[in-house]
């Protein structure tokens, strides 16, 4: 349920997409049951179900959303984790489909790129590229400076000399 949370961003689109899951699931039971990792499996099916469904989920979300409802999640917490929960959770929404999976899946989940990479139907690479930009762009959503990249020169040193 976390997971199809974080990657919905919604509790009710989490519930659909997490019945969605058991359901394929069921259906498939007894070859699920014996394979060596069924929570892998289950992994799988939740983040295609979810990236498959992202576009309708989507639409349906921006014409039912209310701008600034209230959070019923975080009775007793403070107001300004409230708020960066809630801002958050927005960064989340800003981004793409895959993004968000692989993030929730290597950052929440805590899974290993090449698990990450399996699951999503991609390379290690992409998951890798992914993450980066998905984290630099909730950085810059959430107003937290971003990490400078090193400028490295291969090889483009005009006074090299050449064998």
């Amino acid at each position: 349920m976390r997971t199809a949370y974080l990657i919905t961003g919604e509790r009710s689109e989490a519930e659909d997409l997490l019945q969605d899951c058991l359901l394929r699931l069921a259906r498939r039971w007894p070859r699920v049951r014996s394979m060596e990792h069924p929570g892998a499996y289950a992994r799988k099916v939740l983040v295609n179900l979810a990236l498959d469904a992202r576009r309708e989920r989507s639409r349906r979300q921006l014409e039912l959303e209310e701008p600034g409802a209230p959070s019923t999640n975080g009775v007793g917490e403070s107001s300004a984790s409230v708020d960066l929960r809630a801002d958050l959770l927005r960064a989340l929404a800003d981004l793409s489909a895959r993004q968000r999976a692989i993030l929730v899946l290597r950052y929440f989940a805590d899974l290993p790129e090449t698990q990450v990479a399996e699951i999503v139907g991609c390379s290690t690479g992409t998951v890798k590229s992914s993450s980066s930009r998905a984290l630099q762009r909730l950085r810059t959503a959430l107003g937290e400076p971003v990490p400078e990249q090193r400028a490295e020169t291969r090889g483009n040193d005009m006074t090299r000399t050449l064998p």
